[in-house]
């Protein structure tokens, strides 16, 4: 009688224990409300608008000091300045798998007020479309990152922006990058960019 009494006893505890562990398992699938972690700014490149959150890799953040150097010089190269925000804007924005979903756009810091619009609206809908959520860190999809980008030679053009802006001497850069993995090799490698200077700062006006 009392090893029937005991087995019964043990079957109650393992049913309880499965129970339990099912419980568990349901909860966190369905209800449970996981925190989402909010990137903070680290850095700011003052009188520019440029900040760096916490939540761009180490590539991104040399770029974003390197470029800080540069706005920081009594005389500011705007050679070296369009190039650094070229270089950036590429690497922010083909890389798809720091994104969180596909309205975050990258490099939009770079576009100019009149172009953003337009160019919010055709990232989501073509180069962002596919991108999954990553809002809770679970995402399984593969997605590009961007690797060695190389600068061509800079082009001084006159440019027709806006309502009525034109700047005569705005800046024409060719850009050519590739993937940190091979099964991205057929996606867009190279792009021309054309920025422009309203008052001391750089802003691109065209991607093509």
């Amino acid at each position: 009688m009392k090893l029937k009494k005991k087995a019964k006893v043990a079957i109650v505890i393992i049913f309880i224990i499965i129970l339990s562990i099912f419980s568990f398992v349901i909860y966190k699938k369905y209800f449970s409300v996981q925190k989402v972690k909010e990137a903070k700014v680290i850095s700011t490149i003052e009188d520019y608008g440029y900040s760096l959150k916490d939540n761009k890799n180490e590539t991104y953040r040399k770029m974003f000091d390197e470029l800080k150097e540069i706005l920081q010089e009594k005389e500011v190269d705007y050679e070296k300045y369009a190039k650094k925000i070229s270089e950036m804007f590429i690497y922010d924005f083909y890389s798809l798998e720091d994104k969180i979903a596909k309205n975050d756009i990258g490099g939009i810091s770079f576009i100019h007020k009149t172009a953003l619009p337009n160019f919010l609206e055709n990232a989501e809908s073509t180069y962002y479309k596919y991108v999954e959520s990553n809002i809770y860190g679970n995402r399984k999809q593969s997605l590009p990152m961007v690797d060695k980008i190389t600068l061509g030679e800079i082009d001084r053009v006159e440019y027709a922006y806006g309502e009525d802006k034109t700047d005569e001497e705005a800046y024409v850069i060719k850009v050519t990058w590739n993937y940190t993995k091979d099964e991205f090799s057929d996606y867009q490698k190279e792009a021309t960019l054309t920025l422009v200077k309203e008052d001391k700062i750089l802003y691109i006006v065209e991607l093509k």
